[in-house]
């Protein structure tokens, strides 16, 4: 073979083996579990060649934790191999002997690693891109729950606490405004904290498009064909819908299994309980409610809430709502405005809740 082609053969070698390279290292996994190998297999060695206290086994431990971050399920138990081989040679062939304790150690975090590994496969994200996803969806419904701005004269303010300071929670607000009128719905899903929330998502984004899509008098009726066509009902929903005429103050109130909606009265000083009722959402195919009509006058105020506001166990609900009506009175004094954050501040440190709470007030200046 002459020497032009012997470097004509070593060149076409070479670039299969960069295309055999590149094929094999394409994917970011790949590569990454490429890395933590290496990482592995350095500590390992020097841990014999060196020093096992300079190099201890036991910093095997913070590639498992990255691989089980970052890598899918099959990388992560390829690394594990590896570790496996390495801790093997460190126990044979280390002057100062590996310990049981460090072994054990290593073992456990690996089994977490891959629980946690597998568990972000289930959702198809690595890394932390499943917490982004998190955080944005939490960013949606703060954006989604507060309260659209309202004409000069007007004031409103919306509150959600989930139950034990997550961020999800089966309580939320949607609402329109065309400048006009204003609509709003108060919705609360069986169950508290994360368990409710994940029904929740769903539904916040379910019944934000029927919200101002179809005629206010259809909306809760929209709702509960949506719950019953959609899935098997998984506990209630109960919802509280308001239209409010933002010209002359009149409103209508409508009700599926939610507790009274609170009118302030400026003229009487007081506050008082609409009539609205109706049954629970997803529950019978016909859904019946009784509206309630009223106007909101200079100074008056309406205030919709959940559940959670005014429960407590082992006391009535109507003890709830009468504490919560003694609470809204200081309002009067010191004004609406940031009322509903005080209000839902006084009614924790009152009762303590455990539940999932919203809270909607909307005034007249």
């Amino acid at each position: 073979m002459s020497g032009r082609q012997f470097w004509s053969a070593a060149r076409t070698a070479a670039s299969s083996f960069r295309g055999l390279v590149r094929r094999q290292f394409i994917t970011r996994n790949r590569r990454l579990a490429f890395v933590l190998a290496l990482i592995v297999a350095g500590i390992g060695v020097a841990a014999v060649q060196v020093s096992a206290s300079w190099f201890s086994p036991g910093l095997m431990i913070l590639p498992i934790l990255a691989g089980g971050l970052l890598l899918w399920p099959r990388a992560l138990r390829i690394l594990f191999g590896i570790v496996a081989v390495m801790l093997a040679y460190d126990v044979t062939r280390a002057d100062e002997r590996t310990g049981f304790g460090i072994v054990a150690t290593i073992a456990i975090i690996a089994v977490f690693a891959d629980v946690l590994a597998r568990t972000r496969a289930k959702l198809g994200l690595q890394g932390l891109r499943g917490d982004q996803m998190l955080m944005e969806l939490r960013d949606r419904i703060k954006v989604q729950s507060a309260l659209p701005a309202l004409p000069e004269g007007w004031g409103s303010e919306s509150v959600l606490r989930p139950a034990g300071g997550v961020l999800f929670g089966g309580d939320f607000v949607v609402s329109a405004c065309d400048g006009k009128s204003l609509e709003v719905a108060v919705v609360d899903v069986s169950g508290k904290g994360i368990d409710a929330g994940t029904r929740a998502l769903l539904l916040s984004g379910a019944f934000g498009g029927l919200l101002g899509s179809v005629p206010a008098s259809q909306f809760l009726a929209a709702c509960n064909a949506y719950l019953r066509r959609g899935y098997p009902v998984e506990g209630f929903v109960t919802a509280v819908h308001l239209v409010l005429d933002l010209t002359s103050g009149n409103y209508v109130i409508t009700s599926a299994g939610h507790p009274p909606a609170a009118h302030f009265e400026s003229a009487s000083g007081s506050w008082r309980l609409t009539q609205a009722r109706g049954i629970v959402l997803g529950v019978v195919p016909d859904l019946r409610d009784t509206a309630e009509h009223g106007t909101l006058r200079q100074g008056d105020a309406l205030m919709l809430y959940t559940d959670g506001l005014i429960e407590q166990p082992g006391v009535d609900i109507d003890v709830g709502i009468d504490r919560l009506l003694g609470a809204a009175d200081r309002l009067v004094v010191t004004g609406f405005s940031n009322g509903a954050t005080r209000l839902m501040q006084a009614m924790q440190d009152s009762s303590g809740g455990t539940d999932d709470r919203g809270l909607v007030l909307i005034w007249r200046r």
